[in-house]
């Protein structure tokens, strides 16, 4: 066997017996964790029940004229019972 190909088969036997945790098993869809209100958290969406829509943080608190905090996003979204 040629040196470089035995070099292919090597690695090949090396990766092929990593554990499972370990091995690359895909990558979920961009835009894949869209929750209930189909706000997508990996794009720093949240949703405010206030404007009944997914809002930025930082974007709702430049708007709104609140501290940028997740104390006062949340106080500014959060609503009482109706």
């Amino acid at each position: 066997m040629q040196k470089p190909l035995r070099q292919v088969v090597f690695l090949l036997c090396i990766a092929g017996c990593a554990p499972e945790s370990e091995r690359s098993i895909g990558t979920p869809a961009a835009g894949s964790d869209r929750d209930e209100h189909g706000c997508i958290a990996s794009a720093g969406n949240t949703w405010c029940e206030r404007t009944r829509q997914c809002e930025r943080p930082w974007e709702l608190a430049e708007r709104a004229g609140i501290e940028n905090t997740r104390e006062a996003f949340d106080a500014y979204c959060t609503v009482g019972p109706r």
